[in-house]
């Protein structure tokens, strides 16, 4: 983790940059399918959400959740991703998901910079990297 300056133009350029994008999504995608078959399942993406801890660093509690309350707030982000709703989600829903989630991003950070951690081999990482590195003249 590290601490960086950046804004929503930053994240939301990030984005618009199709191939450095999705190149970035597709690698997570290909992480979190254990059973390597293309497709997302529940567990699969369960586990990512329960190893980000979803409900102690989004919704801002403290104490552990009952697992019935994990297990609807699992199934309705679950349900975000699971767009066509057949139980699993493929590359393309995983793709679209992520590139609302990261436009709410840019949206919410707005257009003055702010200081924040940002996961190392995360997708916020790549948009400051992006911005960072040097362009190449023609």
């Amino acid at each position: 983790m590290s601490v960086e300056i950046l804004d929503g133009r930053t994240v939301r350029s990030f984005v618009e940059d199709e191939g450095a994008f999705n190149s970035c999504v597709d690698a997570r995608f290909a992480a979190l399918d254990a059973d390597r078959d293309g497709r997302l399942s529940y567990a699969e993406m369960a586990r990512e959400l329960a190893a980000l801890r979803v409900r102690e660093a989004h919704f801002g509690a403290d104490a552990p959740a009952p697992a019935a309350e994990l297990a609807q707030l699992y199934g309705a982000l679950f349900a975000r991703f699971d767009r066509d709703g057949d139980g699993a989600v493929g590359p393309d829903e995983f793709r679209a998901e992520m590139r609302e989630v990261m436009l709410a991003v840019a949206s919410g950070l707005g257009a003055l910079p702010v200081q924040m951690v940002v996961e190392d081999g995360g997708l916020l990482r790549r948009a400051v990297d992006r911005e960072l590195a040097p362009t190449t003249a023609a």
